[in-house]
């Protein structure tokens, strides 16, 4: 607005002095005033940042994480010990162990390169009528060109008792003609979660005619 040589801006409401939450004066008194509670919104602001993230679960799409094992459910670790008998039967017609790859060659005296499916049962004594404890089920092969050795990846699942549901995985080296054969529990599932320990075999019965073996095992294993 112009008034004889003097020209006179009109300021736009939202910066005009008169319309500015009163005057100047209360303006700065209002910037003090947040100024000194500013530094007290910072630090309340820390305090539920830091809270929540202690209360917040990890994105469940993350890599890896710590956990704490109590949590769980594992509290305290048990060894347990385990005996029974391994029913390896290759005759009849009923087999519960069958050639799945033959030797390379018909003159191994080790059948080197064999390899035999499983699912043996599990009892409670050599006789193989007598309770049954679960089935062993994987497979072994034979891995040496000089002696019998066998390679044994199988799965101790247990079908009855407290037990049941759950297994117990062995995977090692077996020296079948050695008096005792000793082979790691790697793993299990179940009532065995996170096991290790080491089982020991032992020839009870053996057909040679037929192949079919009776094993004892005992097995010791730390599990929660």
């Amino acid at each position: 607005m112009e008034t004889g040589n003097r020209v006179t801006k009109r300021l736009p409401l939202y910066i005009h002095p008169e319309r500015c939450y009163g005057s100047l004066s209360l303006s700065s008194h209002a910037y003090d005033s947040m100024a000194r509670i500013y530094p007290f919104f910072v630090f309340l602001s820390f305090l539920i940042s830091s809270a929540m993230a202690v209360a917040m679960p990890e994105v469940e799409h993350s890599f890896a994480r710590t956990v704490d094992r109590k949590l769980m459910g594992f509290r305290k670790e048990k060894l347990s010990h385990f005996r029974f008998y391994w029913h390896d039967v290759m005759s009849g017609k009923n087999p519960t162990s069958i050639q799945v790859v033959p030797p390379v060659s018909n003159m191994s005296s080790t059948f080197f390169g064999t390899v035999q499916m499983i699912d043996n049962p599990l009892t409670a004594t050599p006789d193989p009528k007598s309770k049954l404890w679960g089935r062993g089920q994987g497979l072994y092969a034979s891995t040496s060109q000089e002696e019998l050795v066998l390679l044994m990846a199988m799965n101790l699942e247990f079908t009855s008792g407290k037990y049941k549901g759950s297994s117990i995985t062995i995977f090692g080296r077996n020296q079948v003609m050695a008096k005792v054969r000793e082979m790691p529990v790697i793993g299990g599932s179940g009532l065995f979660r996170f096991a290790r320990g080491y089982a020991e075999a032992r020839t009870s019965k053996v057909d040679f005619k037929t192949g079919d073996a009776v094993v004892e095992y005992n097995i010791y294993v730390l599990h929660y």
